[in-house]
């Protein structure tokens, strides 16, 4: 693409999305090389086309809007195409890409099928603080509209969650752990504050993946200061975790949801997800999945819906 045919692209775009397409970042970058002042010394069209493709630009990226909840690192702030997590801390920024990184292998191995349990990111922005000049990473994320995380469904069920309640929640979290593994990433905050579910619809999505583990070996880069305490010993004196850590969080998750409901049965399959010993624990989401539907058949027979609200 040559300078002249760059300004005739941005003087025909009728908006930011025809403008930028599906890889914006690229295209910006291309158009503002292109119709650049320095590159066009004295064209008035060029530096009128910079202008309007700077225009275009911060308005397809959307300024943050009002906020709409405190994660552990960031904030998520209403977008016009989504939520807007922003790093608090510019110190966090290596987080917000490790998530992006993580998301991004995900869906690459996703079967379509699948796509409901996984957050979509739609796009991957720098914000300039105007006060100091740092830069924070920012990540938008596919909205989701009608879900609570486990940790507000606790706190409306303080007594406990009826296990057959639980039963279909604990099923699909392991399938969104299956997904993690299967794309060879570590989720490692499997936590109440990362899980979703849609009470209605029987819906969960495992979020914030600012904590993933792509490399064998590697060691947890933070843990949710809230939850540090739920993680297995050798994770807290700086081990490197396996797929058996999704599974251990996963099982902490649903035994503290159901508290003292918890049935025998399920209680005993639970210790066996959280053995003091990293290498008896199992490893394979799919696999539980399998011997999970078991234990439910001996308690409760065929799976049949159950209706699930939160309280008024």
């Amino acid at each position: 693409m040559t300078g002249d045919e760059a300004i005739l692209v941005i003087e025909a775009a009728g908006d930011p999305q025809a403008l930028f397409g599906r890889d914006p970042q690229r295209t910006y970058r291309r158009l503002a090389r292109l119709t650049h002042p320095d590159a066009n010394p004295g064209s008035t069209r060029a530096a009128t086309a910079f202008a309007r493709l700077a225009a275009l630009w911060q308005h397809w990226q959307g300024r943050p809007g009002g906020l709409a909840a405190v994660g552990d690192i960031a904030n998520l702030y209403e977008h016009e195409r989504g939520l807007l997590k922003l790093t608090r801390d510019p110190a966090d920024n290596d987080l917000l890409d490790r998530e992006a990184a993580a998301l991004i292998r995900v869906h690459r191995t996703l079967d379509a099928r699948f796509l409901p349990y996984v957050p979509v990111l739609i796009d991957r922005q720098r914000h300039q603080d105007p006060a100091t000049g740092a830069e924070r990473r920012a990540n938008l994320i596919g909205r989701l509209d009608g879900f609570v995380t486990l940790a507000d469904v606790h706190a409306a069920y303080p007594g406990g969650v009826d296990p057959r309640d639980a039963a279909w929640m604990w099923r699909r979290l392991l399938v969104a752990v299956g997904l993690a593994h299967g794309a060879g990433v570590i989720h490692a905050a499997v936590v109440p504050d990362h899980v979703l579910i849609h009470p209605a619809e029987h819906g969960l999505v495992l979020i914030d993946w600012c904590y993933a583990i792509t490399l064998p070996g590697e060691l947890a880069v933070a843990l949710p200061a809230r939850y540090a305490d739920w993680y297995p010993a050798e994770v807290r004196s700086r081990q490197a975790p396996g797929p058996d850590l999704d599974i251990w969080l996963a099982t902490r998750c649903m035994t503290d949801l159901m508290g003292d409901l918890t049935p025998p049965l399920l209680a005993a399959f639970a210790r066996g997800c959280m053995l003091t010993s990293p290498a008896s624990r199992p490893r394979d989401a799919w696999r539980l999945l399998t011997e999970l539907d078991t234990v439910l058949d001996r308690l409760y027979g065929p799976r049949r819906f159950r209706p699930f609200a939160m309280p008024a």
